[in-house]
């Protein structure tokens, strides 16, 4: 058996969010189908309707961003049948371009933040592991930089967790990507292969990564979504003593700060014959190395 780690990232357009990250949550294939199926469940229930009918992504700013919050908070709590039939309101409008109601903006803002909190319990219940890999916004390489193949610190690190974490599990993990724009990921793809097969930590970690990722479409697979989101939160509410990083959304680190803490993985890693006690998610100041 084996685990599915979908992939995606953060920040990368490197304009509003404060972080640049990457990284997903591992999925075990036995418990995949089932987190399907309860994913599609939560939809239904929070919504009133699958989204994908209205040519609706799920995505983390479309579940949690200001807006939604805004939306959700201008009257009391709709009772359940109330919020799914205005939610389904609010997008029936949006696929005839017309205005909703102030009571369908409230019940769509109360079913994305329903949905976001479900997404978090069903990856809790299926026991998924969440890693990350962030730099603080606007990081750049030294001047003259030429490693074209060069894996970035932060990633080497994502990888190195993921590979502790299937060497206790002593099962294989499979990279699941979402698929962007073509030039990017090649590019990414190629420094991914360049680590695992040139250095020899990574041809090490080969002995449970198969480095061969596999690009998906993220509007046909929850797997990403429920990446998206979660890096989303680490990008706005997730931040440890140690992390100079301002900038946070209060709300988000509120409601997702603690679920974040819970889903990613801890354990014990190992490098140059010393131990130590580690976590999923990581901030790395300066991911390259060598810097003058």
């Amino acid at each position: 058996m084996a685990w599915l780690f979908f992939m995606d990232e953060s920040g990368h357009d490197h304009k509003t969010m404060p972080l640049e990250v990457r990284g997903g949550v591992a999925i075990h294939t036995s418990k995949l189908w089932d987190f399907v199926r309860s994913w599609q469940r939560l939809e239904l229930d929070a919504f009133g309707a699958r989204l994908a009918d209205y040519k609706k992504e799920l995505k983390g700013h479309s579940l949690v961003d200001r807006d939604r919050y805004r939306w959700s908070s201008q009257a009391g709590r709709l009772s359940d049948d109330e919020r799914r039939k205005h939610a389904r309101g609010f997008l029936t409008k949006g696929l005839q371009k017309l205005e909703p109601t102030s009571t369908e903006f409230l019940a769509y803002g109360q079913a994305c933040l329903e949905m976001a909190r479900g997404i978090f319990e069903i990856l809790q219940s299926h026991e998924a592991r969440l890693f990350a890999g962030a730099i603080p916004k606007g990081t750049k390489p030294p001047e003259g930089f030429r490693q074209v193949d060069y894996l970035r610190k932060d990633h080497v690190f994502l990888f190195e967790r993921f590979f502790y974490f299937l060497e206790a599990q002593k099962e294989h993990g499979l990279l699941v990507m979402d698929e962007t724009e073509k030039t990017e990921d090649r590019r990414f793809v190629s420094r991914v292969e360049s680590y695992f097969t040139k250095t020899s930590h990574g041809r090490q970690r080969t002995a449970w990564i198969v480095p061969s990722p596999l690009f998906v479409s993220s509007d046909m697979s929850v797997g990403v979504q429920a990446a998206d989101l979660c890096l989303y939160c680490i990008n706005w509410g997730f931040r440890l003593d140690l992390w100079e990083i301002p900038e946070e959304r209060s709300e988000i680190a509120r409601d997702f700060g603690p679920q974040l803490n819970r889903l990613q993985w801890h354990g014990d890693g190992y490098r140059d014959g010393q131990g130590f006690h580690t976590y999923g998610i990581v901030l790395v100041p300066d991911p390259y190395e060598g810097r003058a």
